[in-house]
């Protein structure tokens, strides 16, 4: 069976996965986090739990630009460059940022995690390290490139700042969770994921690619929901929770 025919039955499952998940997960919360219960099997420290869930995508990346034919392309080495900005951030910054040792993550949800990351890693960096067409120095200056990398960087602003501002608003042992009136917070309830979901539209526009689309779909399959919940949650846990605030896109929704 050709590697090529692997990989878009793989690129298919994703699309289609995409439309199961963003239904199912309006109805079932993923257990971790704010929304972490009990009935979910085995658990880890949230820490180790987050490295390992983001490390594979870093890793696996850098060996399909190894073992591919674009080492020499600038291009390629630009679209490695951005990959690994995030999930090295993800992996080997954040989750030794976070505060509160004693949160658990549930290993079930680890290993869903784990599947589709090396499935997405290797989608995306097969076709960009070896499937598409050689990326000429000119896509530099292609707006697909430019307004793709300007939505990326720009998203990754907000879920880096978004993320750091829940960490601080806990103090060293603090348990529990508070209103956030900073930053993007004051427009909606979960914009490190708004960040995110930018991020990888942007990413799906500056490499013009199906995976990247596939990525972006999930993305936004996974954390719509998610932002839903947290929304909903927020508004029932506190009383005086901001009316004006939306879930996830500033003043729509």
């Amino acid at each position: 069976m050709e590697e090529s025919f692997i990989f878009n039955i793989l690129l298919i499952a994703v699309f289609i996965t995409s439309i199961f998940v963003f239904i199912i997960l309006f109805f079932i919360t993923a257990p971790y986090g704010r929304h972490m219960r009990k009935g979910w099997g085995i658990t880890l420290k949230a820490k180790f739990g987050w490295f390992l869930m983001e490390f594979p995508s870093l890793a696996i990346i850098l060996i399909l630009f190894l073992i591919g034919n674009r080492k020499n392309n600038p291009v390629a080495i630009a679209f490695l460059i951005i990959w690994s900005a995030h999930y090295f951030h993800r992996a080997m910054i954040y989750p030794f940022m976070m505060k509160g040792g004693n949160k658990k993550f549930p290993v079930l949800i680890l290993a869903f995690a784990l599947i589709f990351n090396f499935i997405n890693s290797y989608l995306n960096g097969r076709y960009l390290f070896y499937f598409s067409g050689i990326y000429s120095i000119s896509w530099f200056g292609d707006p697909r490139f430019i307004v793709g990398l300007i939505l990326f960087i720009s998203g990754m602003f907000i879920n880096i700042q978004s993320d750091y501002t829940l960490l601080k608003l806990r103090t060293e042992g603090e348990t529990g969770y508070k209103i956030c009136y900073k930053g993007f917070f004051r427009f909606i309830s979960s914009p490190n994921y708004f960040g995110e979901i930018l991020e990888w539209t942007g990413w799906a526009i500056l490499t013009w690619s199906l995976a990247g689309l596939a990525f972006a779909l999930f993305t936004v399959a996974n954390l719509a929901p998610r932002a839903y919940s947290n929304h909903k949650w927020y508004k029932n846990k506190f009383p005086s929770y901001p009316k004006e605030r939306k879930a996830l896109i500033p003043f729509i929704y």
